[in-house]
């Protein structure tokens, strides 16, 4: 019998698409994921397996040119975030068939967070988009999912590697995925796609700055606005994590570097899904697995 997993994807932005990797690389070596809980692009990744449509995912990511990037960023002037991702979810709908959660192939969680009610938010039913829609809504930048009463936002604030939502069987096995991680950057076999800059994030990031500089005293430079949004977010994410692990132990914990990538270099999707995959192999292969 193939072994069962129940497996949990941290968010961590464009460095989530290793999450791609990790997951061929089990079912590679005969495992099969009975459950999965995500946050953030964990969700993505975690809620489009579970729909049975990972393949397409992975392929449109792939298929991003730098042009067609660069239409899908909607700007906008709200004070929550100034990213609507209309347009980036409007073509996701066209790969990602909207289900109830509840009747996907497999049991599966998103977790947001609830800034008007301050409290973490499962999500086990209802609209899949916008379960993930909430889970991706990284503060300050993307903006939040209002319904009612209600602020939804990226679930990475109270709960980045959702081990308390994943739902477990008796003998499985708990793999958790953390795409943040305080270690060595992986160096893949092929040298790296080259970096390409996007002018209009550019753009608003030097505008930003204009208004809001900080000082990073170990670096000695000055972080830019999307740095000290990321600073910020891992921080409390180290934390998280860590308490996380301590209350769910995992039996296995796959760690991608966040030094990899930055948090918006979705153009790097051949190398995130392989180092992913490297990433998992090395992993296994050292517990025999």
């Amino acid at each position: 019998m193939k072994k069962q997993i129940a497996l949990v994807l941290s968010g961590g932005g464009a460095r989530g698409l290793a999450h791609i990797g990790i997951i061929e690389e089990l079912e590679a070596r005969g495992y099969h994921i009975h459950a999965i809980a995500g946050t953030s692009m964990g969700a993505l990744v975690g809620g489009s397996y579970a729909a049975g449509k990972l393949p397409e995912l992975k392929q449109w990511f792939l298929d991003l040119d730098m042009l067609e990037l660069l239409q899908l960023v909607d700007f906008t002037f709200s004070p929550h975030g100034f990213i609507k991702a209309d347009k980036v979810f409007n073509i996701l709908k066209g790969i990602i068939p909207d289900t109830d959660i509840s009747a996907l192939r497999i049991p599966y969680t998103a977790t947001a967070y609830d800034l008007a009610l301050d409290e973490e938010v499962v999500y086990r039913k209802g609209s899949l988009f916008d379960a993930i829609r909430a889970s991706v809504a990284i503060p300050s930048v993307l903006t939040p999912v209002k319904t009612g009463e209600s602020v939804m936002v990226d679930g990475g604030v109270v709960n980045n590697l959702p081990l308390s939502n994943i739902k477990r069987k008796k003998n499985d096995m708990l793999v958790a995925v953390h795409v943040n991680a305080r270690v060595p950057v992986l160096q893949l076999p092929e040298d790296p796609a080259p970096k390409i800059d996007l002018p209009a994030l550019q753009k608003v990031d030097a505008y930003l700055n204009k208004l809001f500089k900080v000082k990073d005293k170990k670096e000695n430079k000055e972080l830019s606005y999307f740095e000290f949004i990321e600073m910020n977010f891992d921080a409390m994410r180290d934390r998280m994590v860590l308490m996380a692990l301590q209350q769910h132990p995992a039996d296995v914990l796959i760690e991608v570097s966040r030094y990899t990538c930055g948090t918006f270099d979705f153009y790097k999707t051949k190398d995130l899904v392989e180092t992913g995959r490297m990433a998992a192999k090395q992993k296994l292969d050292t517990l025999n697995l």
